[in-house]
Formats: structure tokens, sequence, C-alpha cells
């Protein structure tokens, strides 16, 4: 009953394709699952526009006399976001206290249901949204995102000390947008120079991901090959 295990995707620093990839791995663990995602990203929550339901809005129920909202349901995904409940102009000038609060309150009062997995939409940086999240949230895991950019790597370490102190276990990184693949010819493209992202930010690399025109069409109806050896890894260590 309830939520089974919590995992946070999350990287310190912005722009590195952290919500892409939350909605892949949700689809994918979808296919054998049930799943649902908590969009945290207060400042720029973007998972309702990436699975096309940015006009909906949850409904609002009466159960065991408490109000709460019942998210929306995509395929085999449930999904909220602070991008149903708020104007994202709004969310923008919100301090620390209240960032934490929404938070808290958007996991508390949605109706989830029974899940599998819940996959949290962490915002960047690692203030007071990751203090809320592992105190009121309690993920089991945490998979950081990065990329090969020096700035994105030093970042992404930030990230990593403070899932450790927070006693988070971290299940590796996912390294995006490193390379890309030609159209034409499907030969690979390093964009940034390599770096031994294991020994730098200390944890397992659990696969890359290129930069590729089926990531940015979003399918919803069919899991990517791209993910398909990172989820295998993922069911091992879970």
């Amino acid at each position: 009953m309830g939520i089974k295990q919590i995992i946070a995707i999350a990287s310190a620093k912005g722009g590195v394709g952290k919500s892409t990839i939350c909605a892949n791995l949700a689809v994918q663990f979808s296919k054998d699952y049930k799943v649902g995602i908590l969009d945290a990203d207060i400042y720029g929550p973007n998972q309702q526009i990436i699975f096309n339901v940015a006009k909906q809005k949850p409904n609002v129920k009466t159960i065991n006399g408490k109000k709460v909202f019942m998210p929306i349901e995509v395929d085999n995904i449930v999904l909220n976001s602070m991008g149903f409940v708020i104007d994202s102009d709004k969310a923008a000038m919100w301090r620390g206290p209240m960032l934490s609060g929404a938070i808290k309150q958007l996991k508390n009062l949605t109706h989830w249901g029974n899940l599998d997995y819940l996959f949290v939409d962490m915002p960047p940086g690692t203030g007071d949204a990751y203090l809320t999240v592992a105190s009121d949230i309690k993920p089991d895991f945490a998979i950081l995102i990065t990329t090969m950019s020096k700035l994105s790597v030093h970042d992404t370490m930030k990230s990593k000390v403070m899932f450790d102190k927070l006693k988070i276990p971290v299940l590796g990184l996912i390294d995006n947008m490193s390379y890309s693949i030609c159209s034409d010819n499907n030969e690979q493209k390093n964009d940034f120079h390599s770096i031994n992202l294991e020994q730098e930010i200390g944890c397992d690399l659990l696969g890359s991901i290129p930069r590729h025109k089926d990531l940015v069409d979003f399918d919803l109806s069919k899991k990517n090959i791209l993910f398909e050896p990172i989820y295998n890894k993922l069911i091992k260590l879970l």
C-alpha cells in the first residue's frame, strides 16, 4: 500500500536535461510498474509541458475529511506539479520557507494511491528544497544528472556531497548531452572534452544519453531505447 520507493532526480546545475530524463525514466518504469512524478522544481516546473497536459488541472476531492489533489493520470503515470496550481512568475519570487512549504504540501496533499515508484523532479541547487525533500518527502534514493561541462560537473559534485550529508544513497549518475548522433550517418560526435565522471563526482555512471531528436519529440506511447540500458541497471540496484 502507498508508495513503495521514492527516487529523487537531481542536479545542482540547471539546464542539464533533468526534467527530460525524469520523464523518460518514468515512462520506462511505467511499462512494468505503477509510477508517479512529483514535479518539485518549484521555480520552473516542466513535467506538465513534457506530458502535454499543461491546460489540465488536478481535481480536488475530500477523502477521510481532508481535501486532496487527484493527480493527472497519463497512461500508467500519475503526475502532480506546481505548474498546475500556481503561476510560474509567482513561484519564482518565493523565498526558502514558502518554497519548502509548497513542496511539502504538494507531496502530502496529493492522493497518489498505490505506487511502486515516485520520481521527484528536483529543483536545481542544493539549498532549502533538498532539506525539505530529505526531511519531509524522505526519498529512498537519488539519481544525479550532469553533462561533461566543467561547470556542470562542479555543481553535480555539490549535489553528491549534499545527498551524502543527508544520508540519501545515490544510485549513480547519468551523463546527458555530452555527444550527438548525426541523423545522416548515425556517427557519434563528442561535444565536450571527455571527463572521468565516476572519478570526479564519486559515484557510478549509469549511462550516457546523447543529444537526439527522439528526446525532443517526446513520445509517451513507447519506451525510448536510449534509456533501456539505464533502466536495466537501475532495476538491479532497486
